[in-house]
This record gives C-alpha cells, sequence and structure tokens, in this order.
C-alpha cells in the first residue's frame, strides 16, 4: 500500500484508520487470440476509542517505508507531575 490508500480521521474520541487498494492487470497475446485481466482490492477500516486524556488536535500520523506510524500526545494536565519538596515553615 502506498501513503494516499490510508485515511485517518478523529470523530467524538474516535480514531478511525482505513485503507483501500485496486489494481488491475491486463495481459494480451502478440496474434491477439487471447486477453487476460487480473483484478485485486483489498479494502480495511479499525476504529479505536481515545481516552479523555488524548490530545486529538495534535496527533500525527507518518509513512515510511511500508509502516503508518501514529503519534498519540496526552494533553499536559493528564501527565504524570513529578514529586514536588514542600518546605516546613515555623509556626
Amino acid at each position: 500500500m502506498s501513503k494516499k490508500d490510508f485515511d485517518i480521521n478523529v470523530e467524538n474520541n474516535t480514531l478511525s484508520i482505513s485503507a483501500e487498494s485496486k489494481t488491475e492487470n491486463e495481459e494480451k497475446d502478440e496474434n491477439g487470440k487471447y486477453t487476460k485481466r487480473e483484478f485485486s482490492f483489498s479494502s480495511f477500516k479499525r476504529s479505536f476509542s481515545l481516552p479523555d486524556s488524548v490530545s486529538d488536535e495534535d496527533i500525527k500520523a507518518s509513512y515510511e517505508n511500508g509502516i503508518l506510524k501514529l503519534s498519540i500526545p496526552k494533553k499536559e494536565e493528564a501527565r504524570p507531575k513529578p514529586p514536588r519538596q514542600i518546605a516546613i515553615e515555623n509556626a
């Protein structure tokens, strides 16, 4: 599959990834006695429910060497915060 075959959408906290591929091959005999045609069609669709902690505006996709990669970052407030030291004051 190629990059143009994929369609990625986010709607109502649902990420949908779909792809569709069509090919057609035709062979003809040199003497015109026969013609051979082959058709191939493949498609898929997957949907994923995204948690509320995902920042859906920042989702990015890349396609390289036949691998589709998605980056789905968390919202800033959903990230774990490091522990902080609290100073004890004199009363």
